[in-house]
């Protein structure tokens, strides 16, 4: 069990998790700020690629089924 901390009781709030908004401005964050929303968003394209090949993949079973000759 933790230990309680009568300072603050309700513990240390959680750490926000990074986000980001297109468009914001970019200039009050710091390299290292700067540097994992690159990573970010590098990740974030990885699954939108994945899930746009499967679709496509998807597509193509189906067209090969419903084609007419």
């Amino acid at each position: 069990m933790a230990a309680f901390d009568e300072a603050d009781p309700f513990g240390a709030p959680p750490k926000k998790k990074a986000a980001h908004e297109l468009g914001q401005p970019l200039d009050t964050l710091s390299v290292d700020e700067l540097a994992e929303r690159v990573e970010l968003l590098r990740g974030e394209i990885a699954r939108l690629e994945s899930a746009l090949a499967a679709k496509l993949a998807s597509r193509a079973a189906a067209d090969s089924i419903f084609k007419t000759s």
